[in-house]
């Protein structure tokens, strides 16, 4: 037999509400970042496909942005391409964030009020995530090939785990059920084993060396929007952006890269240089060694700041993360 015979291949979509861990899972698969990870709701902004190969089976894993209500055209175009990525997926991963979602359906006691909100924004999430795909069609449809994992279980005892699975088995979407940690890497050989019985036969969609679909400018742009989240989680609103604005070989031959972070007002232009520059030197030290990692050799990136007012309205900025600006 001929290897395009042997071979198998197939999608496996990932979603869930933002921050259930979905980017975290895609790269624990293919055991390289191919999408970045922060605490910051919303990280992942078009579907990044990460590609996997055990044996004679390829998987190509879909980080999708997080579902939620969207309240901006940015969002709107975020939430279709999560749903953009079930379609043709022979496999449908839902995730769930166990503690977020545990605490986000209990009873207020009047905590911390930023992390309770976010906890009932993360539960109320999920809970339209799972109707949503009901209303797609029918259980007999859906559920041989939707699979539940319930992310984040070191934090919780059996007992609570078992009553959120049977809560969330009741709609009768999922054949599977598994218990993880994508950070940790708990339950991922099981979750890993079922999804390459679910195969197909076929030939691989892309060449065994490559992990994902993601430009090397591209994921060079989001590697430092990550360290811009990381360093400026509360002061930096959503409406940041990092362009790649060039990449090219020096006489020496080394490799030069130029970005721009661009921002929505003048103000927000002072929080992520810094006094003297500081924050700004900071996230380029810290891209510029991960870049560095990832590349294979020195990467010499220059960031530069620059106020665009309205960038989310732009459609040049929807094409290149490869989102529908829609109507």
């Amino acid at each position: 037999m001929t290897k395009e015979t042997t071979t198998k291949c197939g999608f496996v979509a990932v979603i869930g509400a933002p921050n259930a861990g979905k980017s975290s899972l895609v790269n624990a698969m293919v055991g390289a970042k191919v999408s970045i990870v922060t605490h910051k709701v919303q990280t992942t902004r078009a579907r990044v496909r990460g590609v996997a190969v055990h044996g004679e089976t390829q998987i190509v894993y879909i980080d999708t942005p997080g579902i939620f209500t969207p309240k901006r055209q940015f969002d709107r175009a975020m939430v279709a391409a999560a749903w953009d990525g079930l379609a043709g997926a022979d496999a449908i991963v839902v995730m769930v964030d166990a503690p977020s979602y545990i605490a986000g359906r209990a009873p207020a006691d009047g905590g911390a009020k930023r992390a309770a909100a976010a906890a009932r924004r993360a539960a109320a999430d999920t809970d339209a995530i799972l109707e949503a795909i009901g209303a797609k069609g029918d259980a007999a449809t859906l559920a041989p090939k939707t699979i539940l994992a319930i992310n984040k279980v070191d934090a919780l005892p059996r007992e609570k785990l078992l009553a959120l699975t049977a809560q969330l088995n009741e709609h009768g979407l999922f054949s599977e059920t598994y218990y993880i940690s994508a950070t940790r890497g708990d339950g991922l050989e099981d979750l890993r084993a079922s999804l390459l019985a679910r195969m197909p036969a076929g030939p691989w969609m892309y060449p065994e060396d490559q992990l994902s679909d993601i430009s090397d400018r591209l994921l060079a742009a989001e590697i430092t929007r990550e360290k811009l989240y990381l360093r400026l989680h509360q002061e930096l609103p959503y409406e940041t952006t990092v362009e790649t604005e060039t990449w090219e070989r020096t006489k020496k031959g080394g490799l030069r890269i130029e970005q721009t972070i661009y921002v929505a007002r003048d103000s927000q232009k002072g929080i992520v240089l810094g006094r003297g520059g500081q924050t700004l030197k900071a996230i380029g030290a810290a891209a510029r060694e991960e870049l560095s990692g990832l590349l294979g050799e020195t990467a010499h990136l220059f960031l530069f700041v620059k106020v665009r007012e309205n960038w989310a309205d732009d459609p040049a900025r929807y094409r290149e993360m490869g989102l529908e600006m829609g109507d």
